[in-house]
């Protein structure tokens, strides 16, 4: 089969990169942005007081938090966070991708990797909450295994918030165990 200057390029795969920052990083500004964009959209108002309600610092490190991104071409396009929740269990905050870049599964892979940073920091429980005008993100967490703390036949509006739980196996990370390790930089 020839190649003529008509026939469109074949698509490139770009690589995408995890990286660990902290909340202050500007590549955290379009996570927050949009978040807020899509929150205040969703459910009227402005959504500051939803992504301020917990201070930055309990997304570093040294407070037993991490806050992801991945980056593609070195733009933001996915990232979430843990918040120690207890001694065992670590909280999901701020699950996002940039509107241009869903249905690629980049969500699963930023709750995959957050997955595995909790086990490794000693984690063995996930904790996390959603909105009940995001199904989308109820989607992603049943079927990467989150088990509902609410009663699913129930209308969400009626729930509110959406709780869900997963427990990581002792002794094992989890999520993307078998992806390349040179992944994280």
């Amino acid at each position: 089969m020839s190649t003529t200057s008509q026939d469109p390029p074949l698509p490139v795969a770009r690589k995408l990169t995890l990286v660990r920052v902290p909340v202050s990083d500007p590549r955290v500004r379009p996570l927050l942005e949009e978040l807020r964009a899509e929150y205040s959209g969703r459910y009227g108002g402005d959504a500051g007081e939803e992504l301020g309600r917990h201070p930055d610092e309990e997304f570093a490190p040294g407070r037993d938090g991490l806050l992801i991104l991945l980056l593609q071409d070195g733009e933001t396009v996915a990232g979430g966070a843990f918040r120690r929740y207890d001694a065992v269990t670590a909280e999901l905050k701020r699950i996002w991708t940039h509107s241009v870049h869903r249905r690629r599964g980049l969500a699963r892979r930023v709750v995959a990797a957050l997955e595995r940073e909790a086990g490794l920091l000693g984690y063995r429980r996930i904790v996390l909450t959603t909105g009940p005008r995001q199904p989308e993100a109820r989607a992603l967490y049943l079927a990467t295994g989150y088990t509902p703390l609410f009663d699913t036949e129930a209308h969400p509006e009626d729930v509110g918030l959406l709780t869900f739980e997963k427990h990581l196996p002792p002794g094992t990370t989890v999520g993307e165990s078998r992806a390349d390790p040179h992944e994280h930089r």
